[in-house]
């Protein structure tokens, strides 16, 4: 059971577990389930793992050792590990061209979740915290940084290739079974 819960942790990242949540899943009782991840806690700690389990904000989460930070910072700063993946590009292209966003609204754009791309991007500094939106829960508001336009060799934003918006009438109705192709 606590491997399971190591999973769920993992999965679940920021997000992490509430008591609950391991209840309900495991269908186990609630002293049960919190029983579990104390022990799977201390494992962590008996075992002087890189990773620990805390409870923040209502939910148990799996995190990196606050002791073990400098180490974290040298791989973040390192040149040779400071390659992005296509999804931090494209990420990195979502916020350029429509900033400021939230985090919310580049997974929309995505569609899928970019908790760790953007993590990862604030960490080496491409992007930072910009204010709060209006909208419902106030979430952050993400845009580029001076250090972005540096890793692209840029002075300003002016110099980002244009890019063409293909417009779509959306209240055009499609023939989904008509086809353009003809047979042969």
């Amino acid at each position: 059971m606590k491997g399971i819960i190591e999973g769920l942790l993992y999965v679940q990242g920021d997000l992490g577990l509430t008591i609950d949540q391991v209840s309900e899943i495991l269908e186990i009782t609630a002293e049960e389930a919190k029983q579990l991840i104390l022990s799977l806690k201390q494992d962590y700690i008996d075992q002087d793992r890189g990773l620990r389990i805390n409870y923040l904000g209502n939910s148990f989460k799996l995190t990196t050792k606050e002791e073990h930070k400098e180490y974290y910072k040298k791989l973040l700063e390192n040149p040779k590990n400071n390659t992005l993946s296509n999804a931090a590009l494209e990420t990195l292209a979502i916020f350029a061209y429509n900033e400021p966003l939230t985090r919310g609204e580049v997974d929309e754009i995505r569609g899928v979740d970019s908790v760790y791309v953007i993590r990862r991007l604030l960490a080496k500094g491409l992007i930072k915290e910009c204010g709060k939106s209006d909208k419902p829960g106030h979430p952050i508001l993400y845009k580029t940084t001076d250090e972005f336009l540096d890793y692209f060799g840029l002075s300003s934003k002016e110099e980002l290739p244009q890019i063409d918006i293909l417009e779509t009438n959306e209240s055009e109705e499609k023939d989904l079974f008509k086809s353009t192709y003809k047979d042969v």
